[in-house]
């Protein structure tokens, strides 16, 4: 079945994700704060909207963009004091709008930030407190959209986004000293982000909260030597003292639920795949 689909917020996922679902058969419309970026989306297939959330909504065309099958919320956090009451106002804003134009499923990217580092693995299932303001604040705000009534609500929480051009190596490259060396990385690779999203749309498996993290989670001091290293790039050095904390982010009910494979299960083996992209791409530029 053609769906309608909304992205708000086309960015470094939203935009190949749309491109992805207009190339199956559907109507992809997606939001942007910049007007500069209409033509990369109509390139992709998408019908652009200018659209901000501020934290009450505004832009051109918001009916048009509302008027939709599936909205896909898919904007992080912003880097904000006040983002605990800030992130939650933005989502009731849209919540009005959602009201107002019967939208009656969506689809929330958030994220493995809603888990404190318990020293073990975490469940879908667990009610904790996430440690940072940013955590707390999605945890808010996926409570609020799945106690809605008028819509049903998927949440999706995404480990470490990586994939193309986002080459981890340079982040540590040559760094000394770097702490947290045993601590094991939850990953994911943008090409599983957008199948997941696909999946759980055309599979319609809707009010399910979904953790989604590549099968190994190899330790950070690993990761990061390899990515250096398939970047040719100076390797950073970890020290051994302090105590870490960490978690292990479980995705078993995603793929049960989906009958769902990744694409990527192995970060370390993901980072070859990267560099010869990022290669192909400087050689040959879109």
């Amino acid at each position: 079945m053609k769906l309608t689909i909304s992205i708000l917020g086309c960015g470094w996922l939203g935009l190949p994700l749309g491109n992805y679902l207009s190339q199956r058969g559907h109507m992809v419309k997606g939001s942007v704060i910049s007007k500069q970026m209409f033509p990369a989306l109509e390139q992709a297939g998408i019908s652009p909207s200018f659209l901000l959330l501020s934290p009450d909504l505004a832009g051109e065309n918001t009916e048009s963009f509302f008027s939709c099958d599936v909205l896909i919320v898919n904007f992080p956090p912003e880097r904000r004091a006040d983002i605990e009451e800030y992130l939650p106002a933005q989502i009731q804003s849209l919540i009005e709008h959602l009201h107002k134009n019967r939208v009656r499923k969506v689809l929330f990217v958030s994220s493995t930030s809603v888990y404190p580092d318990l020293n073990r693995e975490v469940f879908e299932h667990e009610g904790m407190i996430p440690a940072k303001g940013s955590g707390r604040a999605l945890k808010a705000v996926e409570d609020i959209l799945l106690e809605q009534k008028n819509f049903a609500t998927t949440v999706l929480r995404f480990g470490g986004l990586v994939g193309y051009d986002r080459l981890p190596g340079k982040y540590l490259a040559s760094k000394k000293d770097v702490s947290n060396a045993d601590v094991p990385v939850n990953l994911i690779h943008r090409d599983d982000c957008i199948e997941i999203i696909y999946q759980i749309i055309t599979q319609g498996i809707w009010g399910e909260v979904f953790n989604a993290c590549a099968d190994e989670h190899p330790l950070r001091s690993d990761y990061y030597l390899h990515a250096a290293l398939q970047e040719g790039l100076e390797a950073p050095v970890f020290s051994n003292h302090g105590t870490s904390t960490y978690k292990i982010v479980n995705s078993e009910k995603l793929k049960l639920s989906l009958g769902y494979t990744f694409k990527y299960p192995d970060p370390i083996k993901m980072l070859m795949n990267d560099v010869t992209c990022e290669k192909e791409l400087q050689q040959n530029p879109v």
